[in-house]
């Protein structure tokens, strides 16, 4: 939503600074709903419905440990890496960092993301008519790319999974 709002700013249908601002307070209101459902859910919550985004207790214990050593700047940089965006509110309540800590943190940290993608989002914008000039020459070409990077996330997601099975097998093993 963030980036075509700020597209619609770019052609004059909407207002940069009203995007940004409501872009970066949906952005903190997000976060602190998952914080919310971390904190009062509590792991068995977030395992139960995590194994469907392959969040399992050895990544959430590590992610946990990361935030209770390094909660502040990592709330901060999560906003820019996919997946920990999202699951970002959720683990800072799960590792019961202290509301307001997160709360400055995130907001920051919303800032900055909001800042960064609305600004280069609306400055390319103003570009369109040349991206879409060099983007129906190169379609093709970056279709292919998005469609082998996917096949090679598929492959080496399937290969983690068999090599974590057969770890597992081996430690079943040895248990005996």
């Amino acid at each position: 939503m963030l980036i075509a709002a700020s597209v619609g700013a770019s052609q004059g249908s909407l207002n940069i600074v009203l995007v940004g601002v409501i872009g970066w307070a949906a952005a903190v209101l997000g976060d602190n709903t998952g914080y919310a459902i971390g904190r009062f859910g509590g792991r068995r919550l977030v395992l139960a419905v995590g194994k469907y985004v392959f969040i399992t207790h050895k990544r959430l214990d590590y992610a946990e440990g990361l935030f209770r050593k390094r909660g502040a700047i990592v709330v901060i940089i999560a906003r820019f890496v996919e997946i920990l965006r999202q699951l970002n509110g959720i683990i800072a309540g799960v590792a019961e960092m202290h509301w307001l800590k997160f709360l400055l943190y995130n907001s920051i940290g919303a800032a900055l993301w909001v800042g960064v993608w609305s600004t280069l989002v609306f400055v390319l914008g103003k570009q369109a008519k040349t991206f879409h000039v060099f983007f129906q020459k190169f379609e093709y070409i970056l279709l292919a790319a998005i469609a082998v990077g996917f096949v090679v996330w598929i492959v080496f997601h399937r290969r983690a999974k068999k090599r974590e099975r057969a770890l597992s097998a081996i430690g079943s093993k040895e248990e005996v």
